[in-house]
C-alpha cells in the first residue's frame, strides 16, 4: 500500500517579535545527537550547526531560550517501549557541546514527550510574555511534535524550523510537519526563514 502525503503549505520567512518568542530546543542530548549516544539520530547530528546558527541569531535578538532534556530514572517505565537513555545525571542526558546552553537559560527536564508535561514550561513562558514559540530538536514525530502540540493547545503560536528538526526516518518527519501544520496550525519555515525582530 502506497500512502500519498498530503502537501504541507511552507512559508519563507516568519518574522517574530522577540521580546514575545522563545526558541525551544528539544532533546538535543548526548544519547540521541551525538554518534556514541544510546538512541542516536543521525539527522539530529546534522542539525547542530543549523540550531546553533539559530540559536545565536535568537540570543541576540534577546528572545527567550529553553532546553528540554529528557531526564529518566534508571528504572523508568519507558524502558519498556526505549533502550536505556538519557539516565538523569549521565552523559547521555546532557546536551551536546556545541549547543551547551548559556548561564540563566531554562532548562526542562522532562519525564515523558511532552515538555509541558509534569514541568514549569507553561509557567516560565507566561511569567516571560512569550506568544510564540520556535521548535526545534530531535524526535520530530515524538518529542518535538508533543511539545509543539502542547503548545498549540495552549495556545502558543507554533513555528517548526524543518530543517532544524530531526527524525528517525523521513516519514516521521513528513507525519510531524503534517500534523504540526494541519492539526496544530503551526507555520513550518526553515532556520534561516525565522526572523527576530
Amino acid at each position: 500500500m502506497t500512502v500519498d502525503v498530503p502537501e504541507i503549505p511552507r512559508e519563507d520567512e516568519v518574522r517574530l517579535p522577540a521580546a514575545e518568542t522563545a526558541l525551544i530546543v528539544v532533546d538535543m542530548q548526548n544519547d540521541f545527537a551525538h554518534p556514541d549516544g544510546a538512541l542516536f539520530v543521525s539527522g539530529a547530528a546534522e542539525s547542530i550547526p543549523r540550531i546553533r546558527a539559530l540559536l545565536d541569531r535568537a540570543r541576540a535578538a534577546g528572545a527567550r531560550v529553553v532546553f528540554t532534556q529528557d531526564w529518566h530514572a534508571e528504572d523508568d517505565p519507558e524502558f519498556r517501549i526505549w533502550p536505556r537513555h538519557a539516565v538523569a545525571g549521565t552523559w547521555g542526558a546532557e546536551i551536546v557541546e556545541e549547543l551547551a546552553p548559556r548561564p540563566g537559560e531554562a532548562r526542562i527536564q522532562k519525564l515523558r514527550y511532552d515538555a509541558f508535561y509534569g514541568t514549569p514550561l507553561e509557567h516560565l513562558l507566561r511569567l516571560w510574555g512569550v506568544r510564540r514559540v520556535v521548535v526545534v530538536g530531535t524526535v520530530a514525530n515524538i518529542c518535538v511534535l508533543h511539545t509543539a502540540g502542547s503548545a498549540a493547545l495552549r495556545w502558543f503560536e507554533v513555528v517548526l524550523p524543518e530543517d532544524g528538526t530531526s527524525a528517525l526516518t523521513p516519514f516521521d518527519l513528513a507525519a510531524a510537519l503534517r500534523q504540526v501544520s494541519f492539526l496544530y496550525r503551526g507555520k513550518i519555515t526553515t532556520v534561516e526563514g525565522v526572523k527576530f525582530a
